[in-house]
């Protein structure tokens, strides 16, 4: 994985580039370069779609819960344990 900073500096390099070349491109073909950098650019990064991020995160949150019962549930033992 390439640290944030290189990959944007790569970027701003590679579209400034595109922006300043002899060639001028249409804007729909400056879009579609300036789109495919970005996508390289995100590809090469430590990142998960949202999606993945929440589904993820709901996971957590049951694990959560479901340690938190458990927890309660080892306690309530212990103590009858004591008890006994």
């Amino acid at each position: 994985m390439l640290a944030p900073k290189t990959v944007i500096d790569a970027l701003s390099s590679q579209a400034s580039r595109l922006l300043n070349g002899e060639n001028p491109l249409s804007r729909s073909e400056l879009e579609a370069q300036l789109k495919i950098l970005l996508q390289g650019a995100l590809s090469r990064l430590d990142v998960v779609s949202r999606d993945e991020f929440e589904t993820q995160m709901a996971v957590l949150a049951h694990t959560r819960a479901r340690l938190e019962a458990l927890e309660q549930r080892v306690a309530g033992l212990e103590q009858q344990a004591g008890q006994a």
